[in-house]
């Protein structure tokens, strides 16, 4: 099988990614401060942000290709952090791409919804930029860089993502789960809306990616919901009870990133490509069957 490098292994939708790429590729994860164990995967410690680290590995796993989603992902971390977080989210991601392209293999990074400001949505890869915290001036900045470096790469934006997950990340949902399944109540936004996926719907789209033309891919889903819309979704899927949650405005909870009002992404180029979107009720009932079976092994 060709190799298959996936930077992030460790981290939520790294973790995700590695559990369906070793079906078909041989698997190479990188980790930094948080060592973890997935069957089938060969996981390595790796700074990203130490080039000549990166290149020293790269050149000993020689991949075919390499996904590429590790990232400082808390928009609230990048905000306090802004230096921290821009070595990691754009210093690091150009190198890749360099990399990359240098060694001819497709090259895939994971960006997001929140490189807009959620005045205009639905949005298309073809819109303008406008994001309005630094983690999304962040991506954009490491979009404008890895297509610079290598214009064959491919820029997956990614939704809002939810499922299982490793004991060293997690997903919005679990803290969702449980404070629900000890009855206690959660407030959710009413006037936030994105187009989430489960995270193996969009890992079946960041393996799709790397068949794709080079360039943005919207990797969201069909449905636009709030969070508070979602978590009755969820509620219901999972069997809580409905009136433990309690519907609030984003201006309620402030915090230290703003927060786009809608990020919804358009993900008509995806899908005519096969990006298999099953319905959001359908993805969560997985993923409880998921977290059933993850739980009794």
């Amino acid at each position: 099988m060709q190799r298959l490098l996936i930077t992030g292994a460790s981290g939520f939708l790294g973790w995700n990614l590695c559990q369906l790429a070793r079906s078909e590729w041989e698997v190479y994860g990188t980790y930094d401060r948080h060592p973890i164990e997935i069957s089938d995967t060969n996981l390595h410690r790796l700074d990203l942000t130490n080039l000549d680290r990166v290149r020293a590995e790269i050149d000993r796993i020689a991949p075919d290709a390499v996904i590429h989603t590790a990232a400082a992902s808390s928009p609230n971390f990048c905000q306090s952090h802004p230096d921290r977080s821009y070595q990691i989210n754009v210093t690091a991601s150009a190198q890749l791409a360099q990399i990359c392209a240098a060694a001819k293999i497709p090259f895939v990074f994971t960006s997001t919804d929140l490189v807009f400001d959620g005045t205009q949505p639905p949005y298309l890869e073809t819109d303008p930029v406008s994001p309005i915290n630094i983690y999304g001036e962040q991506k954009v900045a490491a979009e404008r860089d890895i297509l610079t470096a290598y214009p064959q790469a491919t820029i997956c934006r990614m939704p809002l993502m939810f499922g299982i997950s490793p004991p060293t990340a997690t997903s919005f949902i679990q803290p969702w789960i449980s404070a629900l399944r000890s009855h206690q109540s959660i407030q959710l936004f009413t006037d936030e809306f994105r187009t989430p996926v489960s995270a193996t719907t969009a890992a079946q789209g960041l393996l799709m990616a790397l068949k794709a033309a080079p360039g943005i891919l919207n990797l969201g889903g069909k449905e636009r919901v709030s969070r508070y819309e979602f978590g009755r979704l969820l509620a219901q899927v999972f069997e809580f009870d409905l009136s433990l949650l309690a519907p609030i405005s984003q201006r309620d909870l402030p915090m230290a990133a703003p927060r786009a009002a809608d990020v919804s992404l358009d993900s008509t180029k995806a899908i005519e490509l096969g990006y298999n979107l099953a319905p959001l009720r359908e993805q969560l009932e997985l993923v409880h069957t998921q977290m059933a079976g993850f739980l009794s092994a």
